[in-house]
């Protein structure tokens, strides 16, 4: 994150000289009245950490870079990946030039690094009353909680966690509203133990369905061991529909899905399952109507 903060005081520094013109079409189509970011907002690369804070913005019409979002990579981790990729893959090049099986082990974290920040595409079940995973991996806990103060009510809590070889992008389980994001520091212990769901570092997303009943429900992501980076840019008063992105959590982490308890929820998923965001189906509350 600072290496790409640095990079991009020089980048603006380039555009004020070289790419006046550029600047002022980015001004006339920017939308909002305050910059909430802690530096200048000249094009939308600018806001990569800050979206979820509001204040400025540009409709999708509007970002040059929106091609970005189709690549078979996640858009949030193309310096990760620029970076560490290049990096390994010249030490692999440079070893390889004096032995070939000392090119082998960097090489393969090339690899990893390129597999870990790939961004499938998913498509969401439709239908009524599904709520659909909000991570890949594995479940891990199905809990029942007397009371959660958002949801106002009995809650089911289930726990999923992501190794380093699961996808990392986090989607919503249903469409919805954002209506908060509470951020909240922490430990990081391994994302395997439960208490790492109370301890660690974790973002919790609040949401209300877009349809009636409006139900309420949040989604954490807890980081583990060796994550310490939780990206979140949906903002309060976004609009996602189902198996939409709204983040990712880099290196091995948690997600939980916090669901109201109430008749006619039927919980699909089992302990040990493997899931995939967006598609594999954890609950459904049958009460539903079309």
């Amino acid at each position: 994150m600072r290496i790409e903060l640095a990079w991009g005081r020089l980048r603006r520094r380039y555009l004020k000289i070289f790419r006046r013109s550029y600047l002022a079409r980015m001004e006339a189509t920017r939308e909002g009245g305050a910059n909430r970011c802690p530096h200048e907002v000249l094009d939308p690369r600018d806001l990569k950490f800050y979206r979820n804070q509001g204040g400025y913005s540009w409709k999708p019409k509007d970002d040059p870079f929106l091609w970005r979002e189709h690549l078979p990579f996640v858009r949030e981790g193309l310096a990760e990946l620029g970076l560490l990729f290049g990096l390994f893959a010249a030490l692999a090049l440079g070893l390889g030039l004096v032995r070939w099986s000392l090119a082998v082990p960097p090489a393969v974290v090339a690899l990893l690094v390129v597999w870990f920040f790939r961004n499938p595409r998913r498509i969401a079940p439709a239908g009524t009353g599904l709520v659909v995973a909000p991570a890949d991996g594995k479940v891990v806990a199905i809990e029942e909680v007397s009371f959660d103060e958002f949801v106002e009510g009995p809650v089911v809590v289930i726990g999923i966690f992501l190794s380093i070889f699961n996808v990392h992008i986090n989607r919503m389980p249903v469409a919805g509203r954002v209506i908060g994001v509470r951020y909240r520091p922490g430990r990081f212990l391994n994302a395997l133990r439960a208490a790492s769901a109370r301890e660690n570092e974790q973002l919790a997303l609040r949401i209300e369905e877009s349809r009636p009943p409006h139900r309420r429900m949040v989604v954490r992501q807890i980081a583990g061991q060796f994550a310490r980076r939780i990206v979140c840019f949906a903002a309060p008063g976004e609009e996602f529909a189902r198996g939409a992105r709204f983040g990712m959590i880099k290196l091995g982490s948690r997600t939980e899905l916090v669901l109201p308890r109430e008749p006619g929820l039927a919980i699909r998923a089992s302990i040990g399952q493997r899931v995939k965001a967006g598609t594999t189906v954890l609950a459904h509350y049958g009460t539903d109507t079309t």
